[in-house]
């Protein structure tokens, strides 16, 4: 009888074994494909990650608590076991911000709700203390901007619906909240220390102006990559309100503007690749004013009976520029205009994306004489970082991204100009800044080139004399551009801080002056002082630049 139990127990242990072995082996054929999906489900992020090209995060997912008034917590009791305004006042207590009347109103009414949508553990713990049911306080997903402002046009927000909104969280939206692909994180082209580096100088602007508000760049020139990209003011994606609401209009690339006279290379380079342009010495006749039908087009203050090419830019000549413009011609001049993108909204991943104010048609000689020095056209800050780039880089206009690209991801671009007009525009751009309109934004040792404009805003059907917005487009180093950065202010003032001047001189450029040191170490880019592009063959042409 004991050998029998024995063996009856051996043959139980074996069958028993037998059946487990097989049941991991049936795990492992048929289901196992499906185990670490529902594994890794439970360890994955609920939306993936954003982060700066070198893997600084920007945008992260963590549980919060959030402070939720449940009524039905007693199960078919009261909602509160005290009084509305006994239970509010406890509230306030934790959070003094939280308006008390209100609060006591909510509670009363018995209706559902978040009562606020983030709150600390330490005050979630102090919520839990005040011992009402209704108000136990959920963990949710919840959606972190660690750098706060920082990039907000850019990154965006995530609505309370958990989709994206306005920036690249809505451009990204399904793959930072597919579960096959939100567990790694999407690289932006932005570096975040570049990125502060803009939005701390463009404060700074602002403050010394009394600007409206602002705008800036940082664009690669070779890959069309965007290393920063501000509006101010901004708006915080970790506290979306009704301010904030107002302050997610994108100044880069959903606001079209006028920017005068930086569009005066851009002609010039246009008449270079022409040919109409023979020589850099001839003298075109500038004086008082240039006659066209009823209108008269001036200089901001007389720069003497004739200029060359040089001094034109270096002094911002509009009746020299439209001169220049007239031996173009307008089918040429809007041609080159349109190689540059300025009759479509401006290329780049994010949804807000302003249309230019273009004259479709054939163009009146006046409007390619305005548009020559930056009038009767308007764009964003975006389509002239990147005209600005195709000038300096070589002559190849490529769209913006920000996306990090690799080496064989950067697209081949389209040529607008010739590798000659654009290393002649590297040396005039030099020129401004060295003796001409630039001369503020001088930076030691980092080769910048630039140009001012200062455009009247429309109003009425004319122009406003008083409201102004300045720009100055530059690039960096000139003898071998890898950078242009952009500055705009609207509505600047004429302060101390700015020697009671309005202009792009006194404002923009002065914000590049003191970025681009900044930044320059940063992106690989040193100063040196031995370094700078030729311009001996310019020189005899403007004199004595000092």
């Amino acid at each position: 009888m004991v050998r029998g139990r024995i063996g009856f127990v051996i043959i139980a242990v074996v069958l028993f074994t037998t059946v487990l072995v097989l049941r991991i082996g049936m795990l492992g054929l048929y289901e196992s494909e499906h185990l670490p999906s529902k594994a890794g489900n439970v360890l994955l992020p609920d939306r993936g990650e954003i982060t700066d090209r070198h893997g600084v995060p920007l945008a992260r997912d963590f549980k919060s608590y959030a402070l939720w008034f449940n009524p039905k917590a007693m199960e078919g009791g009261p909602p509160l076991t005290r009084s509305a305004a006994e239970v509010a006042q406890a509230l306030v207590a934790i959070f003094p911000e939280m308006d008390e009347a209100e609060l006591t109103r909510r509670l009363a009414s018995g209706k559902p709700g978040y009562l606020r949508r983030r709150i600390l553990p330490a005050d979630a713990t102090k919520v839990f203390a005040i011992g009402e049911p209704a108000l136990n306080p959920p963990r949710e997903p919840s959606r972190y901007y660690p750098q706060g402002k920082l990039a907000a046009h850019v990154l965006g927000y995530v609505a309370s619906d958990g989709q994206g909104r306005v920036g690249m969280e809505q451009v990204f939206n399904d793959q930072l909240s597919d579960p096959a692909t939100r567990g790694a994180p999407v690289a932006l082209s932005i570096d975040a220390r570049v990125q502060a580096a803009l939005e701390d100088e463009l404060m700074r602007g602002i403050g010394e102006a009394q600007a409206l508000g602002a705008a800036g760049i940082v664009l690669d020139v070779d890959t069309g990559e965007v290393l920063a990209l501000a509006s101010l003011p901004s708006f915080d994606p970790n506290k979306i309100d009704g301010r904030g609401m107002d302050l997610m209009f994108n100044r880069v690339t959903n606001q079209v503007y006028e920017l005068g006279s930086t569009f005066k290379p851009l002609t010039i380079a246009a008449a270079l690749d022409a040919g109409t342009i023979t020589s850099l010495a001839h003298q075109y006749p500038a004086g008082s004013g240039l006659r066209v039908g009823r209108f008269t087009i001036r200089d901001s203050h007389s720069l003497g009976a004739s200029l060359n090419v040089p001094k034109a830019l270096m002094h911002s000549s509009n009746i020299v520029t439209a001169r220049i413009a007239d031996d173009l011609g307008s089918a040429r001049m809007k041609h080159k205009m349109e190689e540059l993108g300025f009759n479509e909204r401006p290329v780049i991943e994010l949804p807000a994306r302003g249309f230019p104010i273009w004259r479709s048609g054939d163009w009146p000689r006046l409007t390619t004489m305005t548009v020559s020095f930056g009038h009767g056209i308007a764009v964003t800050p975006l389509h002239l970082a990147g005209a600005y780039a195709a000038m300096v880089n070589g002559g190849i206009w490529r769209p913006a991204t920000l996306r990090r690209l690799d080496a064989q991801d950067v697209p081949q671009g389209r040529r607008v100009f010739s590798e000659a007009t654009s290393g002649r525009m590297r040396q005039m751009l030099r020129l401004i800044v060295k003796g001409g309109t630039g001369r503020r934004a001088e930076a030691p040792g980092f080769r910048l080139g630039g140009k001012t404009g200062s455009a009247e805003k429309p109003s009425n059907g004319g122009y406003a004399r008083s409201t102004l917005v300045t720009t100055f487009a530059a690039a960096f180093p000139m003898d071998n551009p890898r950078y242009v950065v952009l500055t705009m202010f609207d509505e600047p003032k004429g302060t101390p801080a700015t020697y009671y001047q309005r202009t792009a001189a006194w404002n923009a450029a002065p914000a590049v002056g003191r970025l681009v040191p900044r930044i320059g170490p940063m992106l690989g880019v040193y100063p040196d002082d031995n370094l700078d592009i030729d311009l001996a063959d310019l020189a005899p042409l403007v004199g004595d630049m000092h």
